[in-house]
């Protein structure tokens, strides 16, 4: 999967909102290049990222540095991240260390946020493309369901 074809699969479901961070829309610096997928209508708070780069002293544990790395993230839910990474999200800084958060096509818990149950993939392929659409469908449809 591309960043283009994440971009594009999102913004064609139906109440579904995209923006991609630059300059023009007074984003931070750092954070241009990385698109954000919100639920419309007044969705503030994304359900899934797609991010292109490091935040420096933040979030570097992908190694976004990587010419041609993305990571797509995606918020799913406590009881769904526990089925898909084998613990609960609040159990994740005794266990971050178990994971190389540099593999791709790989999922993984989110190297920053998995505590609020977001999951992560560096570049979706051939092991987790399907699975990256079925997440992202997921994350959609819960934040449909919630209000």
């Amino acid at each position: 999967m591309t960043e283009r074809e994440i971009v594009d699969f999102v913004a064609a479901m139906p109440g579904t909102a995209t923006m991609t961070a630059s300059e023009q829309n007074g984003a931070p610096d750092v954070a241009w290049g990385d698109t954000f997928f919100f639920r419309e209508p007044n969705g503030k708070m994304p359900f899934a990222t797609l991010v292109v780069s490091d935040y420096p002293g933040f979030d570097e544990r992908s190694r976004l540095d990587r010419p041609g790395v993305f990571r797509l993230n995606v918020g799913v839910g406590r009881e769904r991240f526990e089925e898909l990474i084998g613990y609960p999200p609040s159990a994740h800084a005794d266990r971050s260390g178990e994971h190389d958060y540099t593999e791709l096509d790989r999922l993984l818990p989110h190297p920053a946020y998995a505590a609020q149950a977001w999951v992560s993939i560096l570049n979706p392929g051939e092991r987790t493309e399907e699975l990256a659409r079925e997440l992202l469908v997921e994350a959609r449809s819960r934040l449909t369901r919630s209000g």
